[in-house]
């Protein structure tokens, strides 16, 4: 499969624009991260998050581009000891297409028995993208069989890529969201395969 030869650098703005999350900051990210290269897919996923008694908001906007993975995350803060004033923090990475090991989609179907058609609408999606960057381990204690042993039998456990992952929902983001996670992550899976 190629990658499609349309730039929706255009729509990537647009989409921006219409989160009202500081466009100008977010865009700037993004434009820098993606240093002129054509825009294959993209992803924009403002997120406001409660913090005490405050509303502080989150944008991840994922950038799909012939060559590479951009991943931007813009959040806001309260004023504090380093800065007097609100500010927001950008932060950016690029990954080589062919760095990326693993395109993983879970999809969570409402009423599975009640679906008719071969694709059914998806009440949420999880998008999680690993290249390597970041493993996670998580250890417990070994076991065996034996009720009665108490002896040590070291640790076991399972090391995880987690470099990213992205959660939409009908419910909280709408239904258009979850058919742009989906379709961005068809884009991307096909891309991988280059």
């Amino acid at each position: 499969m190629s990658l499609s030869t349309k730039d929706h650098s255009d729509e990537l703005a647009a989409a921006i624009e219409q989160t009202g999350y500081y466009p100008a900051v977010v865009r700037g990210g993004v434009s820098s991260a993606v240093a002129g290269e054509q825009v294959v897919s993209f992803l924009v996923h403002h997120e406001p998050t409660i913090d005490r008694d405050e509303v502080r908001r989150h944008i991840t906007v994922v950038v799909l581009t012939p060559t590479r993975l951009i991943l931007c995350h813009t959040d806001e803060h309260a004023p504090d000891d380093l800065l007097p004033q609100p500010y927001t923090s950008t932060s950016t990475e690029a990954v080589k297409l062919n760095q990326v090991k693993s395109v993983v989609v879970n999809r969570m179907v409402a009423n599975p028995a009640q679906v008719t058609s071969e694709v059914p609408a998806p009440a949420e999606a999880v998008l999680t993208i690993g290249w390597g960057g970041i493993n996670r381990v998580d250890l417990e204690p070994a076991v065996c069989a034996d009720p009665q042993c108490d002896a040590d039998h070291g640790y076991t456990g399972v090391v995880a890529s987690d470099d990213f992952s992205l959660r939409v929902s009908s419910a909280a983001d709408g239904q258009s969201a979850v058919d742009r996670l989906l379709q961005f992550a068809e884009t991307l899976s096909a891309s991988t395969q280059l």
